[in-house]
């Protein structure tokens, strides 16, 4: 039994399932960091917090996967639909917690002079409320009778999401990508309108505006790296194509779930403190004690 089990497991199921065991221990680690430092407790932090929960819940809605998969009947119409809502509602989640991660560093640098007072904890609570209610809506879709489990022809790249549903997410996502993309131009343009209004630090602020406008590329490259691909197959493919081509678009936008905590959690000087300090009780010299901001990147 368990040798014919093994037989018959895809290698692309056992990397999804290892993917997913990797983002959960990431985002796990970042929630926990989060939760047990009082002093976390920022516009910034809470929107880095939500992001962890929503990549925590996609690399664990991959194990489930692969489980009801393997392990329990996956012919269940109930378990097929719980495991695609869950994916969908957590990477959904994901990418516009993302968003608004953006949003939030344009306007602290848009805003300076009033962005602390005007960004508000309450205020941003709303916003991740909003985007969790959003994308828990998406996800309870297909159980809501958008699915394609009684006429597979009209079934997507990921059963049991139609067609049509497959193709407005992927356009939704390119919206979203396009929208940061013009964010991150902007939150350029202000670095360098800074850079040069301060003629008294006028090399160094050459240098540090040009290491974070590297920075600020390399993270949105690795964004559309990871999503683009799957995207724009979900436009352009359906069930008949060969399932390969789908787990190969997959897998690099699962990746994002790994990425995301390197970028926006473990680069923080205040959640490496952090964990310094979890881990051994005390804080490296070399590591910077000045506080870091919505518009650091």
């Amino acid at each position: 039994m368990i040798l014919s089990l093994a037989a018959a497991v895809s290698p692309w199921d056992i990397a999804l399932c290892v993917t997913g065991t990797l983002i959960s221990c990431e985002n796990a680690l970042v929630i926990a960091v989060l939760f047990y430092t009082p002093t976390l407790r920022a516009p910034m932090f809470i929107l880095i917090g939500s992001l962890a929960v929503a990549d925590l819940l996609a690399g664990l809605g991959l194990i489930l996967n692969f489980v009801f998969t393997y392990l329990i009947d996956s012919s269940l119409e109930f378990v097929t639909l719980l495991s695609v809502g869950l994916l969908i509602s957590a990477f959904s989640a994901s990418v516009l917690n993302i968003l608004a991660i953006t949003v939030d560093r344009y306007l602290s640098l848009y805003n300076a002079l009033t962005y602390h007072t005007e960004r508000t904890v309450t205020f941003t609570y709303v916003m991740v409320i909003f985007i969790w209610v959003s994308c828990l809506t998406l996800g309870l879709l297909p159980a809501l009778g958008w699915n394609c489990l009684k006429d597979e022809s009209t079934c997507s790249i990921c059963r049991p999401v139609t067609k049509n549903n497959a193709v407005a997410l992927a356009v939704t996502f390119l919206l979203v990508f396009a929208l940061m993309m013009q964010l991150y131009l902007q939150i350029c343009k202000i670095a360098f309108r800074h850079a040069q209004q301060i003629a008294v630090q006028h090399q160094f602020v050459a240098i540090s505006t040009t290491k974070g406008v590297s920075t600020l590329s390399a993270i949105l490259c690795a964004f559309g790296a990871c999503w683009l691909p799957f995207a724009m197959y979900s436009i352009v493919a359906d069930y008949s194509y060969p399932v390969i081509y789908t787990y190969a678009t997959v897998l690099p936008a699962t990746c994002c779930s790994v990425i995301n905590p390197i970028i926006y959690a473990f680069r923080n000087p205040d959640i490496q403190k952090s964990l310094w300090m979890a881990c051994c009780g005390c804080v490296p010299s070399n590591l910077s004690l000045r506080p870091r901001t919505s518009s650091d990147v």
